[in-house]
């Protein structure tokens, strides 16, 4: 099997990740709930995380960082908590549903949407920024990289537009926080969205978001926190401010785990991999007859090669690479609709290989291989 479906989940963790949460499921107990060893070592595991995310993303304290179960969840959390009727919001055509549809759902309730276009490449088209601001506006929200392109965001342009007007800058790093580099405070990024089990290495159900101090966000759940048990409003201090109920402490003793390796590793060359590897598929592939490419291949992107295959259906596609060359990588829409309008393959899809640094040479030259057989068929 050779799995290149790393943008919807990576399937290799280090093995200190797996080791965390078996140790954590023996012997961890309620965290913040008790002043037994059980309890203290659960606390200790989550804050681990919590300090360890805080370094990664350079946050100002790990009392920034509030954990969630995805980043699905997380944005929904951000946006509900910051948007109110009457506000605008500046998005792109490049968002994932996990941005949409709560904008869609907020847009219902008066909060108005305007968003920037691509061009043939799915570039984003950046004096689009200024032509949508209007004085309603209050935030702009963008993902921090394609997931069916792999086209970057230029962040710092995103960063000093937010800047200049006054407005909030919030970012869906599901593609990037752990693949590319992340300073917030350095970018004035206002909430950061992460999912813990694709390049951040942890498991699946974790994730969570950075919250620049001073900045309130109203939590999307409510209840028990350990703290001022006797209040009747949830805690207001964070983290604990956005994280209601028990968490996910095995999880986060993996993704604690899965961050951590990566700080003891080259950040450069770990990226430096993933990029050669994605080009050097890009460049097996691109002459081979049939095959459209999607992204622009000039700058800087995530590890993601994006195609299809003549006129083939992209979920046939996929298939064929599975059941004849055991090749693992995603067809569809990718929960992208208006991406994939904007590039005009809404109907037919695209197939989508996404690189890890632990996938090798030998495994790309054979998924090119497999490509190059289903077109000649």
């Amino acid at each position: 099997m050779i799995y290149l479906d790393n943008a919807a989940t990576t399937l290799k963790k280090p093995p200190e990740v797996g080791q965390a949460m078996l140790e954590a499921l023996q012997t961890a107990g309620n965290p913040g709930r008790g002043a037994h060893e059980p309890t203290l070592h659960a606390s200790r595991l989550v804050y681990g995380a919590r300090e360890a995310l805080a370094e990664l993303f350079h946050a100002e304290s790990p009392a920034c960082i509030a954990f969630a179960s995805n980043a699905t969840q997380a944005l929904n959390t951000a946006l509900n908590g910051l948007l109110r009727p009457g506000d605008h919001v500046i998005t792109t055509v490049c968002e994932h549903n996990s941005v949409l549809r709560p904008l869609y759902r907020l847009q219902e309730q008066g909060v108005r949407l305007s968003f920037v276009g691509v061009d043939a490449a799915g570039v984003l088209h950046y004096e689009e920024f200024e032509q949508l601001l209007c004085p309603e506006t209050k935030a702009v929200v963008v993902t921090g990289a394609s997931n069916v392109t792999g086209n970057r965001t230029d962040l710092a342009f995103v960063s000093a537009f937010a800047k200049k007007h006054g407005l909030l800058f919030l970012v869906d790093a599901a593609q990037t926080a752990g693949a590319a580099p992340m300073d917030v405070q350095a970018l004035g990024i206002d909430a950061l969205c992460f999912t813990g089990h694709k390049a951040l290495l942890g498991p699946q159900g974790t994730g969570g978001l950075y919250v620049r101090p001073g900045l309130s966000v109203a939590p999307l759940v409510v209840g028990g926190s350990g703290i001022h048990s006797f209040a009747e409003h949830h805690p207001a201090e964070m983290p604990t401010a956005l994280e209601a109920g028990t968490l996910n402490v095995p999880g986060l003793a993996g993704l604690g785990a899965g961050v951590k390796w990566l700080l003891q590793q080259d950040a450069a060359a770990l990226e430096a991999r993933e990029a050669a590897l994605a080009r050097s598929f890009y460049e097996m592939v691109r002459e081979i007859p049939g095959v459209k490419l999607y992204g622009n291949f000039q700058e800087p992107r995530a590890p993601i090669v994006s195609l299809n295959l003549a006129g083939e259906d992209s979920a046939r596609v996929a298939d064929a690479l599975w059941e004849e060359a055991g090749v693992c990588v995603r067809a569809g829409a990718h929960c992208a609709p208006l991406m994939h309008r904007a590039l005009g393959t809404a109907e037919q899809g695209v197939v989508r290989f996404s690189f890890s640094h632990q996938n090798t040479e030998e495994e790309v030259q054979t998924a090119a291989r497999a490509l190059r057989t289903l077109a000649e068929e």
